[in-house]
């Protein structure tokens, strides 16, 4: 069984999807190389920040493919793919649609759109038991129902359910996360809540995943580096930099920012998934102009 403390350990990349048209993935090479160099580790494709759920399930086996091996012939590190769906039938088509690609894991949050009873978020997950890959269970209440402690119980006892990653922002469920893990020795523990990265690694999570860093994997890097060798202070000003980084969001909410940025630096077309519109060109020249003090920081075309 995969260990999912060394699975979801250091830094992964929620990563983006490039797109050559609205809604179309495209090649990602430049992307990948450049944040393999800026030392990222893993990744994770068709999340919120990958607009996974706006993506039909036909779109994505062909991007999971390359995105996966060119991975792994930059870093040798894992990539995990999200299957999260409304029902347990979805989710599962979507696991079988990126098969091919070989994920080191799924990434599966309790189903969305309805509201479940634990029982059946339960047996969401336990659906996911003969698919021979492990689960990584993601709780993200602003998107689906959320993991309470009684499912998180739950979960940490099914042998194919190997991690959870947090991105709720709630320090209090997450130090419980945390403690649950520790029952077992492979159960990993990640989070995604960006101004919360240092303090999560203060409660002992695995590794973090945020999204910023698809455009500043440098400081995410730097702010695990420095907590792990004990450099606090070097750490907090890690944080403040995300912090800083993260006000994009001010000018446009969401991936559309992300990847204006990235378009602007030659990594990324602007394109988003179809009902979200990529920025405008007065956003554009905004985020650029309130990025500009952070240029070190930035993600470069290498």
């Amino acid at each position: 069984m995969v260990d999912g403390r060394q699975l979801l350990s250091g830094v992964m990349i929620p990563l983006v999807t490039p797109m050559s048209a609205p809604g179309r993935p495209t090649d990602v090479d430049g992307l990948l190389q450049a944040l393999a160099t800026a030392g990222a580790r893993s990744l994770m494709l068709f999340g919120s920040n990958g607009e996974g759920p706006l993506l039909p399930t036909s779109a994505l086996a062909d991007f999971a493919v390359r995105a996966a091996a060119r991975w792994r012939e930059l870093t040798g590190g894992p990539v995990l793919c999200n299957v999260t769906a409304a029902g347990t039938a979805e989710a599962l088509e979507r696991a079988a649609a990126v098969a091919a690609a070989r994920p080191d894991a799924l990434v599966l949050s309790p189903p969305i759109y309805f509201h479940h009873r634990e029982d059946e978020v339960a047996a969401h997950y336990a659906a996911m038991a003969d698919l021979d890959v492990p689960v990584v269970a993601y709780n993200a209440p602003r998107y689906s129902n959320p993991l309470n402690p009684a499912l998180i119980d739950v979960l940490v006892t099914m042998p194919h359910v190997v991690g959870i990653k947090d991105s709720s922002g709630d320090l209090e469920l997450l130090d419980y996360i945390v403690s649950a893990a520790r029952r077992r020795p492979d159960f990993g523990v990640s989070q995604g809540a960006e101004k919360q990265l240092l303090a999560a690694l203060r409660l002992g999570v695995d590794g973090i995943v945020p999204g910023i860093a698809n455009l500043a994997p440098g400081p995410a890097v730097d702010l695990v580096a420095a907590y792990e060798s004990g450099r606090v202070a070097d750490a907090e000003e890690a944080q403040r930099v995300l912090d800083r980084l993260l006000a994009l969001h001010s000018i446009r909410p969401g991936v559309p920012a992300i990847k204006a940025v990235l378009a602007d630096r030659g990594l990324c077309p602007p394109y988003v998934a179809a009902p979200l519109l990529a920025c405008t060109e007065t956003e554009r020249r905004d985020l650029i102009a309130l990025l500009g003090a952070e240029e070190a920081h930035l993600l470069t075309r290498r």
